[in-house]
């Protein structure tokens, strides 16, 4: 199989025409029509990610965070780039596609928090979010099942109402909260959440959860990597859970 092969799989699945604009998703790293035995599943690429790819000894690198985002003005000795390109290791990253789309990101995490009744939302702006519903709770008792279930910091302010219409959208998602309100949810968990959002939530009466930008979205990697397995049976995936973000 070839990085291309793996590719198209992904894209028939996520396909990348439901990116956002601003994103950059696809083969971008590499040779497409490498073969491809073994693969590293990650939700970034980072210099560590690249080292476990080498010494598993990896051609391609399967990512949720674009490895190239902003244009590059240089590849240096020691960058991210450089290492890939010279251990012939290619890379896909599925951004903001996989984000939306059902068995993504935001699927993912509807699952591990046990959401029940789930659908799309689409918010005011387009973008596709994900509602659904829990058993009737307080904010601090959902608080608590989040920090459980995503083992994560949970930063939050309670709206005053029992909880059990949610609204989620993983990694950066404070700015979906005027459609929280919009559309009477009793919650919005999400990640990367501002001080003025919170304080807008708390007056609207909305219980807003900041579970973490890494822990709302890692949580699709063992998911996608099961995808690929039984679809390419003759390729080893792999996984690797690296964050150098520490929290006290």
């Amino acid at each position: 199989m070839t990085v291309k092969q793996i590719f198209e799989f992904l894209d028939s699945k996520f396909p990348i025409s439901t990116a956002c604009d601003f994103d950059n998703v696809g083969i971008l790293v590499g040779d497409s029509n490498a073969k491809v035995n073994k693969a590293l599943l990650s939700l970034d690429c980072t210099l560590d990610t690249v080292k476990k790819a080498v010494d598993s000894e990896c051609q391609l690198i399967i990512t949720h965070h674009p490895v190239i985002f902003s244009p590059l003005k240089s590849v240096l000795n020691g960058s991210i780039v450089y290492e890939l390109i010279r251990n012939n290791i290619a890379v896909i990253s599925m951004h903001t596609n996989l984000d939306v789309g059902l068995g993504g990101v935001n699927t993912c995490l509807c699952d591990v928090l046990g959401l029940q009744n789930t659908e799309i939302f689409i918010a005011e702006d387009g973008y596709a979010l994900q509602k659904g519903e829990i058993a009737e709770c307080s904010a601090e008792s959902f608080a608590e099942l989040l920090k459980n279930k995503l083992n994560t910091v949970v930063k939050y302010v309670d709206g005053g109402k029992v909880i059990k219409n949610v609204l989620v959208c993983s990694g950066s998602g404070g700015n979906f909260i005027s459609d929280a309100i919009k559309g009477s949810f009793d919650a919005l968990v999400t990640a990367d959440v501002k001080h003025n959002q919170f304080l807008e939530a708390y007056d609207s009466a909305v219980s807003l959860f900041d579970c973490g930008h890494y822990n709302t979205e890692d949580i699709v990697i063992e998911p996608l990597c099961d995808i690929l397995r039984a679809e390419f049976k003759e390729i080893e995936f792999i996984t690797t859970h690296i964050t150098n973000i520490k929290y006290k």
